[in-house]
């Protein structure tokens, strides 16, 4: 199937043209029936006798329903566009043309229509000259006449050549569906229709209805009146929602495959601004698909500017949209998405920055080069913008610019070096102050990217090259401690003791992590090699011993003992007997 939209003035005979190609009416309101006016979008389908299956999205040609013509154009590949032999261009024929060439719309056909009651080549030498200068240049053109038939065949002909030149749609391709309308059948519930114009669409589908965020899941789907289990692009499709009330949803909403876009309120952008546009207006309304978002509008530059919506859109690099102003009724500017996560800018001198970054984004996703701006960045996310992961992630999801990597093993030696040096006594910088002071969005990432010296134990990291010297006052202590444990080596000083040596926890560990005191347990410190020489007096005692034999040997108290047998066993000295003795299995 291919999907056609049409385009024109008012009254020129669009949806009569496309009634007498399809057998169809296309407007749906008994109102647009009575005024001969489509206000409203309509939709009419055809086969032609190539083979092909054609439907038609027929927009409102009248000005106070640009916003109607928009919403059906917007997801649309290609356009009929429409022009009266009898009246030639028109106001609105100006405006719709400057939507298609803003949304960058290269594939159409020019129809001249009612030339039963007019020469046509007037017509058709205007119109031609209005669009050599457009995204639609060079577009074939066809005469017709609805009433009389005149010219149809010609024009299902051109049809054919169009849709031929088409390029094909990517089946595999995230789904993104622009509602378009939205009605309730009794027994199914919420039904949005849409064009598909990438991916596929199958019975059981979950996926997630923005701007509201909320997942639903595909009850039923219909294409062109018939029903489907699976329907992919190009595809004009009707799908019956389970999980949303018809309340909730409406036109210019998007359902997206779940977990693969990210939604939106703030983008940057590429201008094409109007012939005769002298400057942008603050505050636009910008339609994209079917959707149209008030955005506010802040230039960077004369070629860029950002725009922030009043609500969320599943958006990506590469998008084009259309912003219109609504106060003077005309199209402003056409516009390709450039960033859709922006950096904040909030310094001096961020917004001349971002311009120098902005000038060198051609809207193209490059996974790479997004990679490079960021420097940190999940996978995932990428995908979501439109671009693809350039290397398989460091860890976890997350991937890393070579160069950034490379930087902050330099900084992180830098920062953990002065960090020890200010905090002698500490074993080591808090792994996530690291990670703060790196400016990483995951704590794994800090193992990921530290220098090679460095080393992670406990949540701390330190330099495996670290000197093991000892602040002053705390070599003092220890060579007090020394001194007195010399001839009494198992005599461990009391907490009141190593308080008065001012030996607080945090320079105990210092010393015990230097190696110039041995950790017994809590509160429990002696001498290096103390443990070698308590194996070597226990292996002289009748084995198994008795903790009470174990203290007289070390001549220590029952404070000591217990928790030194404790540590001898923990550490493969000694192992304890199915009748609670000790023995030696090991000496050092």
């Amino acid at each position: 199937m291919h999907v056609l939209a049409t385009a024109g003035h008012v009254d020129h005979g669009k949806s009569t043209l496309v009634r007498a190609l399809t057998g169809m009416e296309p407007d749906r309101w008994a109102e647009e029936r009575r005024r001969g006016m489509t206000i409203d979008l309509g939709f009419a389908w055809t086969s032609l006798p190539t083979g092909e299956t054609i439907a038609f999205v027929d927009v409102p040609g009248h000005e106070r329903f640009v916003g109607n013509m928009l919403a059906g154009v917007g997801p649309v590949p290609a356009v009929m566009f429409v022009v009266a032999a009898d009246e030639g261009w028109e106001a609105q024929s100006a405006e719709h043309l400057d939507a298609l060439d803003a949304l960058g719309v290269d594939h159409g056909l020019l129809v001249i229509t009612r030339t039963d009651l007019a020469d046509p080549e007037t017509a058709l030498e205007l119109a031609l000259g209005e669009f050599a200068s457009t995204s639609l240049s060079d577009l074939p053109s066809v005469a017709v006449s609805a009433r009389t038939g005149t010219g149809l065949g010609d024009l299902r002909l051109a049809l054919h050549d169009l849709v031929s030149a088409l390029p094909e749609p990517d089946k595999s391709a995230d789904v993104r569906l622009w509602v378009d309308r939205t009605f309730s059948i009794r027994g199914a519930g919420t039904v949005v229709t849409g064009t598909l114009t990438a991916g596929a669409l199958s019975v059981g589908d979950r996926l997630t209805l923005y701007p509201a965020g909320r997942s639903v899941a595909v009850r039923g789907l219909q294409s062109l009146g018939e029903a489907h289990d699976r329907v992919a692009a190009t595809a004009r499709v009707a799908v019956n929602l389970r999980g949303v009330a018809l309340e909730d949803v409406s036109r210019g909403d998007a359902l997206v495959s779940p977990d693969r876009w990210l939604p939106t309120k703030v983008v940057d952008v590429a201008i094409r601004p109007m012939a005769g546009l002298r400057r942008l207006p603050s505050e636009a309304a910008m339609h994209i698909g079917s959707a149209s978002a008030p955005v506010r509008i802040r230039m960077l530059g004369e070629a860029n500017v950002r725009l922030t919506l009043a609500a969320p859109l599943p958006l990506r690099i590469g998008d084009v949209a259309v912003l219109r102003d609504p106060g003077r009724r005309r199209i402003a500017a056409g516009v390709t998405v450039l960033d859709v996560d922006p950096p904040t800018l909030s310094r001096r001198g961020d917004g001349a920055r971002r311009v120098a970054v902005l000038r060198q984004m051609d809207g193209r996703p490059d996974g790479a080069a997004e990679l490079r701006r960021r420097g940190v960045v999940a996978a995932s996310e990428l995908v979501a913008m439109g671009a693809s992961a350039p290397n398989p992630p460091l860890v976890g999801d997350w991937l890393v610019d070579e160069q950034l990597r490379h930087d902050l093993e330099s900084r992180s030696a830098s920062v953990v070096r002065a960090y020890t040096l200010s905090h002698p006594l500490e074993p080591g910088m808090p792994l996530e102050m690291l990670r703060r002071e790196l400016k990483l969005p995951d704590s794994r990432l800090v193992s990921a990217v530290l220098a090679c010296q460095l080393i992670v134990e406990e949540g701390r990291v330190r330099s495996s090259e670290d000197s093991a010297e000892l602040p002053e006052d705390v070599q003092r202590a220890v060579e007090v401690l020394r001194s007195e444990l010399a001839g009494d080596p198992f005599a461990a000083p009391s907490n009141l003791r190593l308080t008065e040596l001012g030996l607080d926890r945090q320079r105990l560990a210092a010393a015990v992590r230097s190696g110039a005191l041995l950790k017994i347990a809590d509160g429990i410190f002696l001498l290096p090699g103390a443990d070698a020489v308590a194996t070597e007096r226990l292996a002289s005692l009748a084995q198994p011993f008795t903790a009470s034999e174990a203290r007289t040997a070390l001549g220590t108290t029952r404070r000591v003992i217990i928790p030194l047998l404790e540590w001898l066993e923990q550490h493969r000295f000694t192992r304890r007997t199915t009748d609670g003795d000790h023995e030696i299995i090991a000496t050092s």
